[in-house]
C-alpha cells in the first residue's frame, strides 16, 4: 500500500519540458511532488519521474539538454510514418499492432543504442535506482509486443530503462536490456496509471490528454482504485506553447514556462489531493 503515487505520462520532448516545469512550479509553491512513495514514469514521463525519484530538482530540465557525444538523434521519417500508420489502425488487434511496430523499430535507422542511453543519463544524472522510493518504468518488448515493467530489482541500469521507455519507433533505437530489445512504454498506455494500484492518493500528469479519449484513462484509474485521484493536463495556454509537434525542440522553453505557471495555478488542488491520502491513512 502506497500513500502517494505520482504517474507521469508520455509527451515527447515538449511533454518532458512541460512536466518538469509543472513539478518545478509546484515546488516553488511549497509542494514537492518528489514526496511520492511510488512513481510511474512512461516514455517522456520516465525522465522526470527518474529525476524526482532520485532527488534531483526538476529545474535541471529548464533548458533543452545539450547534445551528448558526437552522435545527435537521427529520426527515420519513413519508419516513423509506418509506425504511426500501424498504430492508427491498432484498435482491432493491439497486440499484433505492437509486434508490427516492433519490427518497424528494429529496421529503422535511428543511430546507436548507447548514444540514446547516454542522452538519458545526461538528463537524469544517474544510473542508480532510488533506494527509498519505488520507481516503475514500463516498456514494450520489441519482439512480442508485451509489456515489461522495470524497477530497481530488474537488473537494468536506470538510464537504460529510461532510454527504453522513450524509444519511440523511428525516433530512437530499441534498447537492449538483459538480452532483449525494448521500445517506448506508451505503446500500451500513455500513462500506465493502472500500475499504481493500491495507492491512497494518485496524481496523474498527462501531457497527451488532449490526444486520447478520456475513457482510456478513466478505466486505468478505476483499475488503480485510489482513495483520492487528481489528473493534471495541459490547459489551452500550454497547448498553444506545445505547438503541433511534440518533438519540436524549439518549443522546449515555452512549454517549460507554461508548466511552471500551471504548477502554481494547480498548487492548491494538488495540495488537497496530496494530503488526502496521508489523512486517510491516519484515520
Amino acid at each position: 500500500m502506497h500513500t502517494r503515487a505520482l504517474v507521469l505520462g508520455a509527451g515527447g520532448l515538449v511533454g518532458t519540458a512541460w512536466t518538469a516545469g509543472l513539478a518545478a512550479g509546484l515546488r516553488r509553491s511549497g509542494l514537492d511532488p518528489a514526496d511520492a512513495d511510488l512513481f510511474v514514469g512512461t516514455s517522456a514521463g520516465a525522465i522526470t519521474a527518474a529525476l524526482l525519484a532520485t532527488g534531483r530538482h526538476p529545474d535541471h530540465l529548464a533548458t533543452p539538454p545539450r547534445p551528448v557525444g558526437g552522435t545527435p538523434p537521427r529520426v527515420d521519417g519513413r519508419r516513423l510514418g509506418e509506425a504511426f500508420a500501424v498504430l492508427r489502425d491498432a484498435a482491432a488487434n493491439p497486440d499484433e499492432a505492437r509486434r508490427r511496430v516492433g519490427r518497424i523499430a528494429l529496421a529503422a535507422e535511428t543511430g546507436p543504442e548507447q548514444a540514446h542511453i547516454d542522452r538519458m543519463h545526461a538528463m537524469i544524472g544517474t544510473d542508480r535506482w532510488p533506494s527509498s522510493r519505488e520507481l516503475l518504468i514500463p516498456v514494450t518488448d520489441a519482439e512480442t509486443g508485451a509489456q515489461t515493467v522495470f524497477s530497481r530489482t530488474s537488473g537494468a541500469p536506470l538510464a537504460a530503462a529510461v532510454a527504453a521507455s522513450t524509444a519511440f519507433p523511428g525516433i530512437y533505437p530499441p534498447i537492449t536490456v538483459n538480452g532483449r530489445r525494448y521500445l517506448d512504454g506508451s505503446l500500451h498506455s500513455a500513462t500506465n496509471a493502472a500500475l499504481a494500484t493500491g495507492a491512497r492518493t494518485l496524481v496523474v500528469v498527462d501531457p497527451q490528454a488532449h490526444l486520447f479519449p478520456r475513457e482510456l484513462l478513466h478505466r486505468e484509474l478505476a483499475a488503480a482504485a485510489p482513495h483520492t485521484a487528481l489528473t493534471v493536463e495541459p490547459d489551452q495556454a500550454s497547448l498553444h506553447a506545445f505547438g503541433p509537434d511534440l518533438n519540436d525542440r524549439t518549443a522546449w522553453a515555452p512549454a517549460y514556462a507554461e508548466g511552471l505557471r500551471q504548477g502554481a495555478d494547480t498548487a492548491e488542488e494538488f495540495r488537497l489531493a496530496w494530503t488526502a491520502g496521508a489523512d486517510a491513512d491516519r484515520g
